[in-house]
């Protein structure tokens, strides 16, 4: 019998419309993290951007293999799961006798759930101690609409934007909350994140979209921020991020 896996896929745009990337992660049954991707969208809304990532992540997936699928959007989980089939009905048309938005997306992950097991999770965003997994994607997809750059393991990128209980852990070739081997990628994962984002610089500015810091904690518009090994995030943590 197939073994079942469970994955996470997660988009971001910052602005809605905005800068916009996607990112998955594919975990084994124990869900230990084993691969993820994530890739830029350039500008484009945030549904658009969560359907990405779903598309991608079925499009990467054995059709054989069972899988679980966890997301924290609602409109992409009820678009491809209750909305569909009356859309379809309809002539892809809504309720209201409008064209259903983003439609060719939704085609695609529809040819792509034909004949496939799989389960639908919703889970909670930024939750303290929530979903690993939505977490590493969703950090991941952040990343990738900031930088607008592609990243992963085929890649050889380093472990997904590490949440703050295991950016604090950080012990070289250990594992994070999420049981990743921040070795995995091979080597330690600052030397390869330098390698995949360049080096940081000590220029400041004010950031113009809210976001959040290699150290898990938030920034908001107007604030203070500078270039780490990760992206932006707060002065002080490039600093930290350049001594470590």
């Amino acid at each position: 019998m197939a073994e079942r896996l469970i994955a996470a896929c997660d988009g971001a745009s910052k602005g809605n419309p905005g800068p916009a990337g996607w990112a998955w992660v594919i975990a084994d049954e124990a869900e230990v993290p084993v691969r993820w991707e994530a890739g830029p969208l350039g500008t484009a809304t945030n549904n658009v951007a969560e359907l990405t990532a779903l598309e991608r992540l079925l499009t990467e997936l054995d059709p054989a293999v069972p899988v679980e699928i966890r997301m924290d959007s609602q409109y992409a989980m009820k678009a491809v799961t209750t909305w569909l089939p009356g859309w379809k009905r309809k002539g892809w048309k809504t309720a209201a006798g409008k064209p259903v938005a983003n439609q060719d997306l939704v085609v695609r992950i529809d040819d792509l759930l034909q004949g496939r097991s799989v389960d639908f999770r919703y889970v909670p965003a930024h939750q303290v101690d929530g979903d690993v997994l939505n977490d590493l994607a969703d950090r991941a997809a952040s990343q990738a609409a900031q930088l607008q750059t592609p990243a992963g393991t085929d890649q050889g990128s380093p472990e997904p934007p590490a949440s703050a209980p295991s950016a604090k852990s950080g012990a070289p070739g250990g594992r994070s909350r999420s049981g990743w081997s921040s070795s995995a990628s091979g080597g330690p994962a600052g030397t390869n994140r330098r390698r995949a984002t360049g080096a940081s610089s000590g220029r400041t500015l004010k950031a113009k979209f809210p976001g959040r810091c290699r150290c898990g904690r938030s920034y908001a518009v107007g604030e203070s921020i500078a270039k780490n090994d990760e992206g932006w995030g707060h002065p002080e943590c490039r600093v930290g991020a350049a001594g470590g």
